[in-house]
């Protein structure tokens, strides 16, 4: 029997997914550097991928109704010339655009998203980077563009860009996305909204796909503590989602930025004295 994470790893690494997927500071990076400083194992990235699908399952009840709108409208669309302008119909084609970054990147740097991107000195900084370039598109934000009315394709295509780089611990899938929308002048809500959209065919299919590894030999988690962590992510998520998608309608991102850039800070200083491992 595999024993690479126990029920206390499963239920403190379900909490830390919950509360970081949706906030822009990195889960998977949470994920690596918890695991770093309490001297468990790397999870790896199968368990990272699979736990992801509970605080999906948060985003598809807690946007149950736009997503419903969004698949029925779009679906029918295919046989009715006349819903194709309809905005919900344009959604599902611009997250399907937007889906294809990631997809690409994922195959062709599947062996390196594994392995060497989970190196504690890459991920610590590009929580650093990443911070500050989110600092940047938040001060430059005209904060005035909506969903409906704005979105186009190089739009989705710049979204997916931002999406396919959080295939690196430490970028953050919603920092990047959420970024990307700033830069483009959309309300920082409308952002986040099609940020959390984005990432559901994303997540679905690297977590299903990942599905197949627990439990596989001694390099992944056995099923209990994978489960566990997955419903504690659900539970967790959506109390975040609703809390932040309030927050971000008034408030600037800025404790997430310097949150981010004194965690990188500390994950650096503790590799380079050796009080973590690296690898």
């Amino acid at each position: 029997m595999c024993s690479l994470i126990g029920w206390f790893e499963a239920l403190v690494l379900g909490v830390v997914q919950g509360l970081t997927e949706f906030l822009p500071i990195s889960s998977s990076a949470h994920i690596r550097v918890v695991s770093a400083f309490f001297g468990w194992k790397d999870p790896g990235a199968a368990f990272t991928a699979v736990i992801q699908l509970g605080t999906e399952a948060a985003v598809l009840i807690y946007f149950r109704h736009r997503i419903w709108d969004i698949v029925s409208t779009w679906a029918r669309s295919l046989g009715k010339p006349d819903l194709r302008a309809e905005p919900a119909a344009r959604m599902g084609w611009y997250i399907i655009v937007g889906s294809i970054p990631l997809g690409v990147g994922g195959v062709i740097f599947k062996e390196q998203i594994e392995t060497t991107v989970r190196d504690l000195r890459l991920v610590g900084t590009c929580l650093i980077v990443f911070g500050l370039l989110l600092a940047v598109a938040d001060r430059m934000a005209r904060n005035e563009l909506t969903l409906d009315k704005n979105l186009n394709t190089p739009h989705a295509l710049t979204y997916g860009l931002a999406q396919a780089l959080a295939l690196i611990p430490g970028v953050s899938r919603s920092g990047g996305t959420t970024g990307a929308g700033l830069l483009l002048g959309y309300r920082r809500e409308e952002a986040a909204e099609y940020s959390f959209l984005l990432a559901i065919p994303a997540v679905l299919g690297s977590g299903v796909f990942e599905l197949f590894k627990i439990g596989d030999g001694e390099t992944t988690p056995n099923w209990g503590p994978t489960i566990l962590a997955t419903i504690v992510s659900f539970a967790i998520g959506y109390a975040v989602i609703a809390w932040l998608m309030r927050y971000i309608s008034t408030h600037r991102f800025t404790p997430f930025i310097i949150y981010r850039v004194a965690l990188g800070l500390v994950v650096i200083a503790a590799v380079s004295f050796d009080l973590i491992p690296a690898i």
